[in-house]
This record gives C-alpha cells, sequence and structure tokens, in this order.
C-alpha cells in the first residue's frame, strides 16, 4: 500500500471518528432517538405502518432500515411493517409521468394513513422529493421523523422529530443516519420484544 493512500485511509477514518463523536457528545442528538423508537413502536402497536424514503445513499438506507425491520435484526421476532418508497418501477413510473420531485410525496399519498411515520431522509434537507414527500405527510396526517445534516436546509425543524448531523461531508453525514437507523430497529424491538433482550 502506497504511503499517500495510507494516509488518506487513516484521515477518512478519523474524520468519521470525528464527526460521531461530535453527535455523541451533543446530548440534545440522543433524546429524539429515544423519542423516535418510543413512536414507532407505538405506531406498530396501534396497527400503524412506516413509510420511508431518501436519494442515492440514503434510498439504500431506506431499504437497509425497511429489510432490518420486515425481515430480522438480532434475533427472531414478528415482522413490523416498513414500506420503502424506493422501488424501482414506482420511481420511473412517478418521474416519467409527474417528474422526479413528485416520487416520494406520490408513495405517500398512497400509502400513508393517519397515524402512520414517514421517515424522510435528506443529507442536504434541500431535496425537492422529500420537501413535497414531507409537504404530503403533514396533509395525510402522517408524523414526519427527518433525517439531516450540513446545515440543515430546508427540512430543519419542519418534522416532529429530526436527527441533524452537522457535519460538511455527505459521507460522514450518511455513516451516522445509518447508525442511528440500527440503534432505532434495536431500540423498537427492546420496547416491542424484550423478551429477546433478557426482558
Amino acid at each position: 500500500m502506497s504511503s499517500d493512500l495510507k494516509t488518506a485511509i487513516g484521515s477518512s477514518l478519523a474524520d468519521a471518528q470525528r464527526t460521531l463523536e461530535v453527535f455523541i457528545q451533543d446530548e440534545k442528538n440522543l433524546e429524539p432517538i429515544q423519542r423516535m423508537a418510543e413512536g414507532m413502536a407505538d405506531c406498530f402497536k396501534r396497527g400503524g405502518k412506516i413509510l420511508i424514503c431518501g436519494n442515492g445513499g440514503s434510498a439504500c438506507d431506506s431499504l437497509h432500515f425497511a429489510e432490518e425491520c420486515t425481515g430480522r435484526f438480532q434475533k427472531d421476532r414478528a415482522a413490523l411493517p416498513v414500506i420503502p418508497l424506493v422501488e424501482s418501477g414506482f420511481l420511473t413510473c412517478v418521474s416519467n409521468d409527474y417528474g422526479f420531485e413528485h416520487v416520494f410525496s406520490r408513495g405517500v399519498e398512497a400509502y400513508g394513513k393517519p397515524g402512520d411515520i414517514l421517515i424522510a431522509i435528506s443529507t442536504s434537507g434541500n431535496s425537492p422529493n422529500i420537501i413535497r414527500a414531507v409537504e404530503a405527510a403533514r396533509k395525510g396526517d402522517v408524523g414526519v421523523y427527518l433525517f439531516i445534516g450540513k446545515d440543515g436546509g430546508k427540512l430543519h425543524d419542519q418534522g416532529d422529530e429530526e436527527i441533524w448531523v452537522r457535519a460538511s461531508s455527505t459521507e460522514r453525514i450518511q455513516e451516522v443516519h445509518m447508525m442511528v437507523l440500527h440503534i432505532l430497529v434495536e431500540g423498537i424491538e427492546r420496547i416491542l420484544f424484550p423478551q429477546n433482550y433478557g426482558g
């Protein structure tokens, strides 16, 4: 391995560590995670569901979160209803007919019911299709949990709860977002399936 590449790898790891440390050190970032876990667990208890969406890497995070809820995380338990609004046929249909800025709002309109929750992910906080999805959720009495980064963008303070990673690097923001999504799955399981955690 060249010394330049090794230095770059070490620098990236150190940057990721700093980003996470800054996030953890602000206790205001921990409280919404607990409230989100409790809110989603309550939603599931009431027979509701979670919708989740994002672009690019955040779309992949949406799929990742959904499969760990509908499949399994750490141990076997009942499937939890989470719909990722990123299926390719749906995305191409809506973007072709209405424009890409409408892809997620149409999904919210199709599947969202009062009492459901939308998890909307935008590292910039300015993604037009995410903003429209949040607007559609509000109209449909669907709760809104935001995952944002950078300066918060237009979406800052537009959700019922938000995870805001105050970093400039998209990849660092996405890494913390995915970590929080993992923690949320565990939190939901601890509430709904305490027997899996020795409760």
